[in-house]
């Protein structure tokens, strides 16, 4: 039986993670805003802060497995809470648990998105990269929610990228997945926004697969990024998108 931690697994993709992990007989610990093993508010540095120091208090033979699939969507009326969640809320939890993982020899998975390569707000996305607050503040006062959003995403997998050499040789494994439209609450909330629904609903009939992703679809994936079948996989963005991405983006590998 593994020990996994899963941020954001309450609802959409989390839960469906959480079911498939506890139905395989894994001790998996939940930390959500609400309905959680582990009640965190991840969009604060003490929330984060909180979240890990109950975690190592929980885990002191070490975690086997870590998911970060917390999120803010991009309709957010608060747009700092978009990057505090999805990119501080995932980097943190993985530095804080950094030590746990080493001791299991763990793997972890990160959740980005395929809309990650659309952001084109490098200021943006360095600033977050590079942890300047500041200036993170300065480029959400102009950009759009959607650009927060993917620029919150494009950083987690960069920084997943350049971490995950070092990360490897302490026995750490460190993927992330790039789901394209996935049908889960946070989904329904955006395409029913007036801002974002008709362009939401245009994206879901583009589809090359010819239908929008399930919860289902995304654990799939997670539950074999976390077997030991996928022990070379290191480093890697995957996107699960219905062929999205290579539709968007035919010439990039």
């Amino acid at each position: 039986m593994a020990k996994i931690v899963l941020t954001g697994g309450a609802t959409g993709i989390g839960a469906a993670i959480r079911h498939r992990l506890t139905a395989n007989g894994n001790d998996v610990l939940v930390v959500d805003i609400k309905d959680a093993d582990i009640s965190a508010d991840l969009s604060s540095a003490e929330g984060r802060a909180a979240a890990i120091d109950a975690i190592v208090k929980t885990s002191a033979d070490g975690v086997d497995g870590l998911i970060c699939c917390a999120v803010v969507g991009s309709h957010t009326a608060n747009k700092a809470m978009i990057p505090a969640v999805n990119y501080h809320g995932s980097i943190e939890i993985v530095e804080g648990l950094r030590p746990l993982l080493c001791e299991s020899r763990g793997s972890v998975i990160l959740i980005s998105s395929n809309s990650a390569p659309s952001c084109s707000e490098t200021a943006y996305v360095n600033a977050l990269l590079d942890n300047q607050s500041e200036t993170v503040a300065q480029c959400l006062e102009t950009i759009s929610g959607h650009d927060a959003y993917a620029g919150s995403k494009q950083a987690v997998a960069r920084w997943m990228r350049r971490n995950a050499p070092a990360m490897a040789a302490e026995g750490i494994r460190i993927n992330a997945i790039a789901p394209g439209y996935v049908e889960t609450p946070m989904t329904a909330s955006v395409a029913n926004d007036p801002t974002y629904g008709d362009a939401i609903r245009q994206f879901v009939q583009s589809i090359p697969a010819g239908r929008p992703g399930t919860p289902d679809d995304v654990a799939n994936l997670v539950e074999f990024l976390l077997d030991e079948r996928a022990g070379f996989i290191v480093g890697s963005l995957l996107f699960i998108d219905g062929g999205h991405d290579a539709m968007f983006r035919a010439d990039s590998i």
